[in-house]
C-alpha cells in the first residue's frame, strides 16, 4: 500500500508516524497525481498543533502533512477538463502531500513547464506563490526600498527575488549565518536582532518604502515603526497583530493563474526555488524538524517518487 507521512493526533513531533493508507480517489475538480516531490513549509507542522485557515475545517485524522507537491497525473476526477493522465503538475494538494500519492484540486493545480524539475516546482505552491501575491499587494515602483524580516526562509528568499526582478531594492532582515546567502540574491543583509531596526535605518538613509514581514511577533512590531505609510506593511507570519499596526495580512490569491505566472518567473530565469536540502520520505521528519526549529536556509524538499 501507498505510503504517507502523518499526524495522528494534534500535538508535537511525537504525534507523527510514516503510515500505509489507500490510494486516494479523485472526486469532481481533483487529480490523482503520483507524488514525485512535496515542499516543507511552517505551516505544515503549525497544522499538527492545531492550526486552521479562518473558515477551514478541522483535518480528519490520521492527517497527511504537506502543502505543496509536484508529480504526475495518474487519475482525473469528474468534471475535469485541461488535464490529462501522464501530465507533470504542481499544485496545493487537497489534503496532505507528504505522500506517494495525492490529490490536487484543479483549481490550483498548473502544468509544469519541462524547465522545472520536481523537485524546484515543489517548492512553489506555498513559498514562491505567498511571495508573489505579497510583492504584488504592494504595488512599488521601480526604485522603491523593500525591507523583508525572515529574508533567508522559503518565502523571503522568493519574496527578495521577485521584487528584485521588479526593480526594487531590497534589505534582508535574516540571521548573521545567512548573510552571503541573502546578498547572494541581491539583497543588502540587516543581521536579525533586537539592533535591526538601527541597522536597516543605516542601509536605507532615505527611508523604507514597504515592509514585507515574515516572522511577526515583537518583529513585525518593530519594522512597522520604519514606515510612515503602514499600508505598505504586510504580513505572511503575524497576521493576528498587523491591524492594529494599520498594515494587513497577505492576501492569497490561491490561483492556478498564480501558479502559472511564478513558474514564468523560474523559467526566465527571475526567480530560483534555492532548493537547499532533499530527504527521502522516510526521513520527512528531519526535514521538518529543521523548518520548525527555524535552521532551514531556503527551501527544503521531500522527493518521494523517481
Amino acid at each position: 500500500m501507498p505510503k504517507a507521512y502523518v499526524f495522528t493526533r494534534y500535538g508535537g513531533p511525537e504525534a507523527e508516524a510514516l503510515v500505509e493508507q489507500e490510494k486516494p480517489v479523485p472526486g469532481p475538480g481533483e487529480l490523482l497525481v503520483a507524488v514525485r516531490a512535496a515542499g516543507v513549509n511552517p505551516v505544515d507542522f503549525k497544522q499538527r498543533s492545531g492550526y486552521a485557515r479562518p473558515g477551514q475545517s478541522a483535518r480528519e485524522l490520521p492527517a497527511v502533512f504537506g502543502n505543496e507537491a509536484a508529480g504526475v497525473v495518474e487519475q482525473v476526477g469528474p468534471d475535469v477538463t485541461g488535464f490529462a493522465v501522464g501530465d507533470e503538475v504542481f499544485g496545493n494538494p487537497v489534503a496532505g502531500g507528504y505522500a506517494e500519492y495525492a490529490l490536487l484540486p484543479v483549481a490550483v493545480t498548473a502544468h509544469k513547464p519541462a524547465e522545472i524539475s520536481f523537485t524546484d516546482a515543489a517548492a512553489l505552491p506555498v513559498a514562491a506563490a505567498t511571495a508573489y501575491d505579497g510583492v504584488r499587494q504592494l504595488d512599488l515602483p521601480a526604485g522603491a526600498t523593500l525591507v523583508v524580516t525572515g529574508a533567508g526562509g522559503g518565502v523571503g528568499v522568493a519574496v527578495v527575488q521577485i521584487a528584485r526582478a521588479l526593480g526594487a531594492k531590497v534589505i534582508g532582515v535574516a540571521g548573521a549565518g545567512k548573510k552571503a546567502f541573502v546578498e547572494s540574491l541581491g539583497a543588502v543583509h540587516v543581521p536579525s536582532g533586537p539592533d535591526f531596526v538601527t541597522d536597516v535605518r543605516a542601509a536605507a538613509p532615505d527611508g523604507v518604502d514597504a515592509v514585507y514581514d515574515l516572522v511577526g511577533g515583537e518583529v513585525l512590531e518593530a519594522a512597522a515603526e520604519l514606515l510612515d505609510d503602514r499600508t505598505k506593511l504586510i504580513t505572511a507570519g503575524g497576521k493576528d497583530i498587523v491591524g492594529r499596526l494599520g498594515g494587513a495580512p497577505v492576501a492569497r490569491a490561491r490561483t492556478a493563474a498564480v501558479l502559472d505566472e511564478v513558474a514564468k518567473l523560474v523559467v526566465d530565469g527571475s526567480l530560483r526555488p534555492h532548493v537547499t536540502r532533499t530527504v527521502p520520505l522516510d526521513r520527512a521528519g528531519e526535514a521538518l524538524r529543521t523548518v520548525e526549529e527555524g535552521h532551514a536556509r531556503g527551501k527544503i524538499v521531500i522527493e518521494v517518487g523517481t
